[in-house]
């Protein structure tokens, strides 16, 4: 039984929801180890969802030492159907401002030390991911950004999210490159994610929240640390509302999603002779395929 079809998981600046009621704490094991933090069950708009610190609630870990495998698989083992990821990112353009709100559409990936696949170990599986954004989920998510019509908040449906290794932010030479390549954002988590998610059958969509331009700005010298910290407040208060409203409207009318069965012709390795604690491993993620 699902615990939670909906799951959240929280960047810089929302590392808790608190409009969330009936809350408890879940500590969930995993196959890939133990997720950032406690998993967070509470009730949004009537409708149970689960949370999760990116981070840990104490903002503790940097981007490569994130454990997205184990992150990923416990939202599955609670229910999660749909995963929106609130993250904060920089802009490569001059029309996205700070406290813009982007649903991006495409990444480009920049990592380097990353773990994106739960597969491997004797069972090969590629799935498709020319589009890696659950595009009815995202459209769920853009439409609430423009109804809700939020203060000094402008809403970009689509663009390409930068997906850097971190945890030093980008030379100018890198910030124009991505520019010149039409990039819109750039971040340094929400790739793994989207990849992890769509193996797992999840519908993902990224709720970018825009804290500062890159350092490609001329006017990037002026940005200072407590700029940065203001916005990501402020944006973490409107992201709580953006998430609220679609929690809403996804329990009402849950979209179709391709995600939900991008196993079916992805696993090239004849399961009858896959090893079998390799099989028991995924068995969450194989089970309706075996």
């Amino acid at each position: 039984m699902a615990l939670a079809e909906i799951g959240i998981i929280g960047g810089s600046g929302l590392y808790k929801m608190d409009a969330l009621k009936d809350v408890e704490e879940l500590e969930v094991d995993t196959p890939f180890g133990k997720p950032s933090d406690l998993i967070i069950l509470g009730t949004l708009e009537e409708t149970k969802v689960a949370f999760l610190a990116r981070h840990g609630r104490n903002h503790t870990m940097l981007p490569s030492e994130l454990p997205f495998r184990a992150n990923i698989y416990a939202m599955k083992q609670i229910g999660v159907k749909y995963l929106i990821s609130a993250s904060a990112v920089g802009s490569l353009q001059p029309e996205v401002k700070p406290l813009d709100m982007v649903v991006p559409d495409q990444f480009i990936d920049r990592t380097k030390n990353r773990i994106s696949t739960f597969f491997g170990e004797g069972i090969v599986a590629h799935i498709a991911f020319g589009d890696p954004i659950c595009r009815n989920l995202a459209k769920v998510l853009t439409d609430v950004i423009a109804d809700l019509n939020l203060s000094d908040v402008n809403v970009h449906r689509e663009g390409t999210y930068v997906c850097m290794e971190g945890p030093a932010f980008s030379t100018k030479a890198e910030s124009n490159l991505y520019r010149s390549w039409g990039a819109k954002i750039i971040g340094m988590t929400n790739l793994p994610e989207a990849k992890l998610a769509r193996e797992a059958e999840i519908a993902y969509a990224t709720l970018a929240l825009v804290t500062d331009y890159d350092c490609w700005h001329p006017d990037h010298d002026s940005v200072t640390v407590e700029m940065v910290i203001g916005n990501l407040q402020r944006n973490g208060v409107n992201a709580q509302k953006v998430i609220q409203e679609t929690v809403k409207r996804l329990s009402k009318n849950p979209p179709s999603s391709d995600a939900h069965s991008a196993l079916q012709y992805a696993i090239l390795t004849n399961l009858e002779h896959a090893p079998t604690t390799t099989k028991e491993k995924l068995r969450l993620l194989l089970e309706k395929y075996l």
